[in-house]
């Protein structure tokens, strides 16, 4: 069962206890609108409302106030197993969180590669989907943040470009995938949380809104490419998630297609003041995402449907 982000879970809990989106973001250190999307989307993805929203205050539903409680005991409990965790972390160890989309494939070769010049530095992974784990176990973050919501003392590993992906021979109304206008009729793959994708090729071509269109959802991109390699659909994904499948033939670029991706991938380390094996492996992934920004694989052109 899909699980909603945990990044909702403590803006509800946040709002929910000053009746506040303004105080809850002052608490959570984001925008207010970001706590207010965050509720929100908890509200479609339970499908219930959650607050009942005055023009100057906020009051809780029935439904908020029976869900609260829960909540509540949940971060709890993750809030006491995380101080469990921190006390015990080794200084020669560096734990590292990242979304599953870059644990999967960029990440091991840095890991790899670090592990062989470091052999005394133990290496701990957190994969994230939607959020960064909780505060204080990892000691540098990566992390996939929309272009409106970077912050001070984040890097920049790399810009991104969107791409339609889907399966070889993938049809549309028994027709290969070869036209844009085709995307109003194809079976469509959608990732939670990331409708701004599907917006951006729709309005980069004229389409009607693709984000209303029924189709498969997940709750990751990765899960969202392996659904496209297997011929469920079509989706649209940043395409160093889909490079790797590209290249050996599970999924084509019907189109050609070079729009910026409004996410992209942040690295952050969470103690300025950070230990020297911190230093080293930060310094690490900087100098990989530099080299990987170099040779550019993964913002090369598209291959036409049916090659390999």
């Amino acid at each position: 069962m899909n699980l909603p982000h945990l990044t909702f879970l403590r803006s509800f809990e946040a709002a929910a206890r000053h009746l506040s989106f303004t105080s809850a973001a002052q608490e959570l250190n984001c925008t207010q609108s970001a706590v207010s999307n965050h509720v929100r989307s908890l509200e479609e993805f339970i499908k219930r409302p959650l607050f009942v929203r005055h023009p100057r205050s906020l009051s809780l539903t029935d439904v908020g106030k029976a869900y609260l409680p829960s909540v509540r005991r949940a971060l709890q409990d993750i809030d006491a197993a995380t101080r469990s965790l921190v006390q015990h972390t080794h200084s020669q160890s560096v734990v590292v969180s990242c979304p599953i989309s870059l644990a999967g494939q960029w990440l091991p070769g840095v890991i790899k590669e670090f592990s062989a010049q470091h052999p005394n530095i133990a290496l701990t992974v957190h994969g994230t989907i939607w959020t960064d784990v909780e505060p204080d176990v990892s000691d540098i973050s990566i992390t996939i943040d929309h272009e409106d919501d970077v912050g001070e003392g984040q890097n920049l590993l790399w810009v991104d470009q969107l791409t339609v992906v889907a399966a070889p021979g993938f049809v549309v109304a028994g027709e290969p995938l070869t036209q844009p206008k085709q995307l109003e009729h194809a079976s469509l793959i959608h990732i939670l949380g990331r409708s701004a994708y599907w917006k951006s090729i729709a309005s980069h071509w004229g389409l009607e809104d693709l984000t209303h269109r029924d189709g498969a959802r997940a709750n990751a991109s990765s899960l969202a490419v392996d659904m496209a390699a297997s011929g469920y659909g079509c989706v649209a994904v940043p395409r160093s998630l889909a490079q790797a499948y590209i290249e050996r033939g599970q999924l084509v670029e019907p189109f050609d297609l070079a729009l910026p991706s409004p996410w992209s991938y942040q690295v952050n380390t969470l103690d300025k003041t950070a230990r020297p094996a911190v230093k080293l492996f930060h310094d690490g992934l900087l100098a990989s995402a530099a080299k990987r920004r170099g040779q550019a694989a993964w913002a090369s052109g598209p291959v036409a449907v049916g090659s390999t």
